[in-house]
C-alpha cells in the first residue's frame, strides 16, 4: 500500500474529533459520579477507569501482534467471529491506534483527574484542609499507587496480548458479530469495499477491453 497523505489526514482528523468526544463523554459521566459519592466509590471509579485502560491496551498490541491466517482457516470453518478479526488484522494500524491512543490516553488522563477528587474527598473526611501536609502525602501515595497500577497492568497486557493475540482478537470479533446481529451496527463497512472493489475490477476489465480491441 502507498501512503496517502489524504487518507493519512482524514484518518488523524477523525480520530481527534473522536478523542474529543470521548475525552468529554468520561470526564463529565466520571465528575458526575465521583461528586458527592462515598469514598470507596471513588476509589472504585478510579481503579475501573484503570482497568479500561488495561483491556483495551491489551487489545491493541493484540491485533498488532496477531496474523490474520489462522482466523481464514476459521472462516472457512464458519467460527463465530473469524471474519470479524480478519478485518481487525487488516485495519490493525487504525484499530491499534483508536484502542491504545484514544481509548488508553484518555484513561489515564481521566483517571488523574479523578484521582485528584478522590484524594481531596479523602483528606476532607480526615479534617485536614487542600493543601495541608497530609492532603499532599496521600496525594502523593495515592498517585504512585494508581501509576503502579496502570504501568504494571499494562506491562502484564502487553505479554498477555503478545502471546495470545489470536484468542483475544477472535472474542473481539464475536463481539463485533454479536453487536452487528443484535443491533444491526456494523463495526466495519465491509459493503462499501465490496463495492469498490467491484468498481476497481471493473475498472480494470474495461481497459483491458479497450487495449484488446486495439
Amino acid at each position: 500500500m502507498k501512503f496517502s497523505w489524504k487518507h493519512a489526514l482524514s484518518w488523524s482528523t477523525a480520530i481527534a474529533v473522536i478523542t474529543l468526544v470521548l475525552a468529554a463523554i468520561f470526564s463529565i459521566v466520571s465528575s458526575f459520579i465521583l461528586s458527592g459519592a462515598p469514598l470507596a466509590i471513588g476509589m472504585l471509579v478510579v481503579i475501573i477507569i484503570v482497568l479500561i485502560g488495561i483491556v483495551f491496551d491489551t487489545i491493541g498490541i493484540a491485533a498488532t501482534a496477531a496474523n490474520e491466517v489462522p482466523f481464514r482457516s476459521m472462516a472457512s470453518r464458519k467460527i463465530t467471529g473469524a471474519k470479524e478479526a480478519i478485518y481487525i488484522c487488516r485495519n490493525a494500524d487504525r484499530f491499534s491506534s483508536f484502542c491504545n491512543d484514544v481509548i488508553g490516553d484518555i484513561s489515564g488522563i481521566v483517571s488523574g483527574t479523578a484521582s485528584a477528587i478522590v484524594i481531596l474527598q479523602l483528606a476532607f473526611e480526615l479534617g485536614y484542609a487542600e493543601g495541608s501536609a497530609l492532603h499532599m502525602l496521600v496525594g502523593v501515595v495515592f498517585t504512585s499507587l494508581v501509576a503502579a497500577l496502570t504501568v504494571g497492568g499494562k506491562a502484564l497486557g502487553k505479554s498477555f496480548a503478545i502471546h495470545f493475540s489470536i484468542q483475544i482478537i477472535l472474542t473481539v470479533g464475536k463481539l463485533f458479530y454479536f453487536i452487528n446481529k443484535k443491533f444491526h451496527i456494523s463495526i466495519f463497512d465491509r459493503k462499501n469495499k465490496k463495492k469498490k472493489r467491484r468498481r476497481s475490477n471493473g475498472h480494470l476489465r474495461g481497459s483491458r477491453r479497450n487495449g484488446n480491441e486495439r
